[in-house]
């Protein structure tokens, strides 16, 4: 079983520092790295390494790690060296706008100003860079570094190699190489604050976990700390405070506000034997209960892991910015060689202007823009969805599902409410308990239909035995009791029933030693909200499709009322999963469902969606899971995935096309290195701002494809 490690690490400055750390760990067999820009964090998931042989994995990049167990001091690094490098570039600045013999001019002064500025740099991105360079992969420290170890010693030997001091003030820029480090310095502290405003949806969800719990012992009612707490433990809740942890309640009622986690405004009664999820606020009553789970397993832990595991499966179109910011770096520097050496042979530039232009391409290049595009919309994307109840798991999911071309949903349970109601029961032999009969074979089945009849036929349980019983999936039951009687129980199909007229009225039949003694007829509801979501998705040329192991009859009749465009009925479970994968060969396709019999098909459409209440199995093979049971929450999915991945596009669109218009301009001399070096932090918080913006933008219908 793999085991999570959590370190703090110091060093980490952008994006490509992530896929840099993740590119080392991945060659060591690690697949399952989280990277924390804002926080500085790296969590590791692995059952093959020890916690000190991950960290000095880690370390071996020149990254300063530490495994981390309490809460850290917070690390001020860069506010430090921002603040400093501020304080020192100011005077190196103002020698620009005083005369020749004004003591900002003094070259002495001028270096001893510019050199801290240099080394801190040098601390700040060095380490970084080399070991960038060493596993191949160069990153935008590489950059930095070369343009201002340029400036600083191309003033050095300007000063020294000037013949006199009237020449000096020609070769001097030392403020060129400061201001670079200063600006940069500038950028990655607004783009430290800016991812961590992207992240805001984890720490707002582990906020709402409790610190403390009041715990009945001995008859006394004692304080503790919840990671004190232990399944089986009594608790007492009471109005106002919120929830600790997963329990169930064994004695009094409330209300509950369930919104932070299900995003379902309503508030909701809850009573004895019914569960009560840790996070979610008491309105109203006093409730006892017992502890469900340990603080690992919860479902407010269980959404916060999986929210910070969205990015580790990104979009597909993140594979274009990640190959191109490969070779990004290289390329750079190839030409900004090409830009000095043309500008100063071919357009007799002199060597001075030729230098800035160099310096001023590699300064104004960001490949951080790129790396950045993908996994800060990712982030609030998901973050916002889960503030609506939807927990989506992976990034691909995202752009997959706002890309999908046919939307297949399955009727019990989906489209319909799942409640089922016997309308008529025909029997045909009264020597049997016919009741009793079903009451005992459907309490061994997992199907929805099976919870309704059960819950329809409480008072007629019976001490009717049975040797052995077998469900077989999508059809029914059948059973052997201890006199040797032989039951079946499930479909017309199951039972043999070809008989039109009967099958056009009732769906269940019931056989003893291959008798057919009755006949059910059951009738559910539509679920609220069906009409508009299919709607919603035919309005957006999406293909939908009805695919459901229920009668014709029944599924064409709903499939008219919805205007569903392709029905499929009496599909078995492998017949679904067949149909997915034929539609899977041509179009990207979401199957929506929330039963045993469709988790093969959710795992096999590009896109599966579940509910919460929905079967283990169900929610476990979707990719996105629907954490209320209103059927709203699929358009509202739609519609942040949708947003989500328009704002991905429009990252890289303006990544890319940043660095194709100002590279050139840089080249040709008409941006200057710190001009080029302001305009590279502003670049990387257009794709951060961009990214923030999806947390506040007006979501609906209208969302373009």
């Amino acid at each position: 079983m793999a085991t999570a490690y959590l370190y703090k690490v110091e060093g980490i400055n952008c994006i490509n520092c992530v896929n840099g750390i993740k590119g080392h760990l991945l060659k060591k067999n690690i697949s399952k790295v989280t990277v924390d820009i804002a926080k500085g964090m790296v969590r590791v998931d692995t059952s093959s390494y020890t916690s000190e042989e991950v960290r000095k994995f880690i370390q071996d990049l020149g990254y300063k790690t530490q495994l981390f167990q309490n809460e850290a001091k917070k690390n001020l690094k860069l506010e430090y060296y921002l603040v400093s490098s501020i304080l020192l570039s100011i005077p190196l600045l103002g020698h620009m706008f005083v005369n020749e013999n004004h003591p900002l001019q003094n070259p002495w002064l001028q270096m001893s100003l510019c050199t801290p500025v240099l080394m801190m740099g040098y601390k700040h991105f060095a380490t970084g860079a080399f070991h960038s360079i060493r596993n191949l992969k160069p990153n935008m420290n590489v950059l930095i570094l070369i343009g201002t170890t340029a400036a600083y010693l191309y003033s050095v030997l300007g000063w020294i190699l000037s013949e006199n001091i009237e020449e000096v003030h020609q070769y001097l820029f030392f403020e060129t190489a400061a201001t670079i480090i200063t600006l940069v310095f500038l950028g990655n502290y607004f783009e430290k604050r800016s991812i961590a405003k992207t992240t805001s949806a984890i720490d707002a969800l582990q906020k709402l976990q409790s610190k403390e719990a009041f715990k009945e012992v001995d008859g006394k009612i004692i304080k503790c700390p919840i990671s004190d707490l232990k399944v089986h433990d009594i608790l007492i809740i009471n109005q106002g405070e919120s929830v600790p942890i997963d329990s169930e309640i064994i004695w009094g009622s409330c209300t509950i506000d369930e919104s932070m986690i299900s995003g379902e405004s309503t508030p909701v009664h809850k009573t004895k034997q019914e569960k009560v999820i840790g996070g979610t606020l008491l309105l109203e009553g006093t409730i006892r209960c017992k502890v469900l789970t340990d603080l690992e397993n919860t479902t407010l832990s269980q959404i916060i892991e999986q929210v910070r595991n969205a990015q580790e499966n990104p979009p597909e179109i993140q594979q274009l910015g990640d190959k191109i910011s490969n070779y990004f770096v290289p390329s750079v520097i190839a030409i900004a060689l090409i830009t000095y050496l043309v500008n100063l042979y071919a357009l007799e530039v002199d060597l001075q202007e030729s230098l800035l232009r160099a310096i001023a391409v590699l300064v104004i290049s960001c490949p951080c823009a790129m790396g950045l595009a993908t996994p800060t919309a990712v982030m609030v994307g998901v973050g916002r969805a889960a503030k609506n109840g939807i927990l989506i798991k992976s990034g691909a999911a995202i752009e997959l599902f706002s890309k999908s071309e046919k939307i297949i949903f399955d009727k019990t349970g989906t489209l319909t409410d799942g409640e089922f109601k016997i309308r008529e029961i025909k029997k045909w032999n009264n020597n049997h308990p016919i009741e009793s009969i079903i009451y005992e074979l459907e309490k061994h089945a997992t199907h929805p239909i099976a919870k309704s009849l059960i819950k329809h036929l409480e008072a007629h349980q019976s001490n009717l035995i049975f040797e052995s019983l077998t469900e077989i999936k999508g059809k029914g039951l059948e059973a052997t009791d201890t006199k040797g009687n032989k039951y079946q129980f499930g479909s017309a199909q199951f039972t043999e029933v070809d008989d039109s007229k009967l099958t056009s009225n009732f769906q269940l039949f019931l056989k003893i030693n291959q008798e057919r003694v009755a006949a059910v007829s059951i009738v559910d509801k539509m679920k609220e909200g069906a009409k508009n979501v299919v709607q919603y998705f035919n309005q957006k040329n999406k293909e939908t499709v009805l695919l459901s192991g229920d009668q014709k009859q029944k599924c064409e009749a709903l499939a008219h009322e919805l205007n569903i465009q392709n029905t499929y009925a009496n599909q078995l479970p492998n017949d679904k999963i067949e149909k997915i994968k034929n539609y899977a060969k041509t179009n990207i396709t979401t199957m929506i469902g929330d039963g045993i019999n469709d988790a093969p098909a959710l795992a096999h459409a590009h896109v599966g969606i579940s509910f919460r209440k929905a079967t283990d199995v169900a929610v476990q093979s979707a990719s996105i899971v629907l954490l209320n049971q209103h059927l709203n929450a699929l358009q509202k999915a739609h519609e942040i995935c949708t947003h989500t991945y328009l704002t991905i596009k429009q990252n890289l669109f303006w990544a890319f096309a940043y660095n194709i218009i100002a590279i050139p301009l840089a080249a040709m001399g008409y941006l200057s290195p710190i001009i080029a070096a302001f305009t590279m932090a502003f670049s990387d918080l257009v794709v951060i701002g961009n990214s923030i913006r999806l947390n506040y933008k007006n979501i609906d219908s209208t969302c373009p494809e």
